[in-house]
């Protein structure tokens, strides 16, 4: 009975902390300088991302990008409202 328990308050102890261990990002279109940030980036066959601007709550994709990882606390800090 102790094991159960033990592996239950394991399981979802270690679901929480890996939920909150997310990737956060800075893309930067180099053409006009504009900024935007992502938690999830998805490559595109043509070579461009897709991903949805958490500033805006849009879905963007563009061609030409630089991808930068970044700091929660960066993250946070950026697109808070």
């Amino acid at each position: 009975m102790k094991k159960g328990l033990f592996l239950i308050v394991l399981t979802v102890f270690l679901t929480a902390f890996l939920a909150s261990c997310g990737s956060y990002y800075k893309i930067t279109e180099p053409t006009t300088q504009k900024v935007y940030y992502a938690t999830d980036i998805d490559k595109v066959d043509s070579g461009a991302v897709s991903f949805k601007d958490e500033i805006t709550q849009k879905k963007v994709t563009i061609q030409n990008s630089e991808i930068s990882e970044i700091s929660k606390e960066e993250f946070n800090l950026k697109t808070a409202k």
